[in-house]
């Protein structure tokens, strides 16, 4: 390392690819390493949060988001989102357009020790539309400018927001960011897609650079990073100050790992299908144990696991049918063991680098 970077800043250099890095100055970001789990639906319970933390340095792990409407809040409720790992920060997601109400929710979750409370400002769905919450409320800058202050009086700890480019146009992309930061919010993730395009085509990381040049909070990228080394042309294209990872890290479970040890300058970790195989049973066992009752069965948090693990299999269109199609979860354990086992690190595009498509 240069001794003119500081101790925060990465410098690394790729000589099997021809490729180098800038320096990468990740002491902006509130959490160590610059690297977080995002925020999904229906997906990042406290099972799977706890997995995938396991595997390798993460920054900052995130809960699906809290829906916070109706007129009133449950606290109770909303301290049990509140499900931490030691020494695993934890952002928690909430979801609304009531200001006072938000606020509140806030304030709670705050109280009961998430380190991050942010706001969705990004769900693209139509029944989010519809209710004018997630990426709807970028059409309405004065509720939006409004909700945010408002929650800025009342959350005494970190707050960040999480939005898209846009609404059906990047336009106001710059705008929106501009509200967050004048508002006082600690970060700001960015995910570089409209909502008209939920995750269709290509995240545009032109606009994250954009955003990261204009404003002086730190900034988080966010889209289309499906492997460790696509975290690292993010931060050497955008200079943001840390990468979100969601579908990825349902598709690859070591890319925290591996984006650390490239950072580092060390060799990537590179999973075999063993590898695969063992980290279905651990997920199995993790949300047996969360769910708290016996007779809870974690079948459908799994096969829609396997949704994202076999994107990086021979055939895993073919493979996640047949998996998907058994009744129960020791056939699918059993079915999945065989198939996973056969499968060498070469054949899976699980490394640091992505591989050509295999499906």
């Amino acid at each position: 390392m240069n001794a003119s970077v500081s101790p925060q800043s990465r410098i690394l250099a790729s000589p099997r690819r021809g490729l180098s890095y800038a320096c990468f100055d990740l002491a902006h970001f509130p959490f160590t390493p610059a690297s977080v789990l995002a925020p999904m639906e229906g997906v990042t319970n406290a099972a799977v949060r706890e997995v995938l933390a396991s595997y390798g340095p993460v920054g900052l792990v995130s809960t699906e988001f809290v829906r916070i409407s109706g007129g009133r809040i449950s606290r109770a409720y909303l301290k049990r989102q509140v499900e931490k790992l030691p020494g695993v920060p934890l952002s928690v997601q909430v979801m609304g357009n009531d200001p006072e109400l938000m606020a509140e929710a806030g304030a709670v979750v705050a109280e009961a020790g998430a380190d991050v409370v942010d706001l969705n400002l990004g769900c693209p769905t139509n029944a989010a539309v519809r209710k004018g919450v997630g990426a709807a409320l970028l059409k309405q800058p004065e509720l939006l400018g409004c909700l945010l202050a408002t929650m800025r009086r009342a959350v005494p700890g970190l707050l960040s927001a999480k939005l898209r480019a846009g609404f059906d146009s990047t336009s106001d992309a710059l705008r929106n960011a501009r509200l967050v930061q004048d508002c006082g919010l600690d970060f700001l993730t960015i995910h570089p897609r409209r909502r008209v395009d939920h995750y269709r085509g290509t995240a545009d990381w032109r606009i994250v650079q954009l955003i990261k040049d204009e404003l002086a909070i730190p900034i988080v990228g966010n889209g289309d990073v499906w492997c460790a080394e696509a975290a690292l042309r993010m931060f050497e294209q955008t200079r943001c100050d840390a990468v979100m990872l969601g579908r990825p890290a349902l598709r690859n479970p070591w890319i925290f790992r591996q984006l650390s040890e490239l950072l580092a300058g060390r060799d990537p970790f590179r999973p075999s299908g063993r590898d695969v195989a063992a980290h279905l049973r651990r997920l199995a066992r993790a949300l047996a144990e969360h769910a708290g009752d016996p007779s809870h069965s974690p079948l459908g948090p799994l096969k829609e696991q396997l949704s994202y693990l076999c994107r990086s299999m021979p055939e895993g269109a073919t493979l996640q049918r047949n998996l998907q199609r058994l009744p129960s979860l020791e056939l699918l354990l059993e079915a999945a063991d065989v198939a996973f086992n056969a499968l060498s690190a070469e054949q899976l595009d699980l490394g640091a680098r992505r591989a050509p498509a295999l499906n």
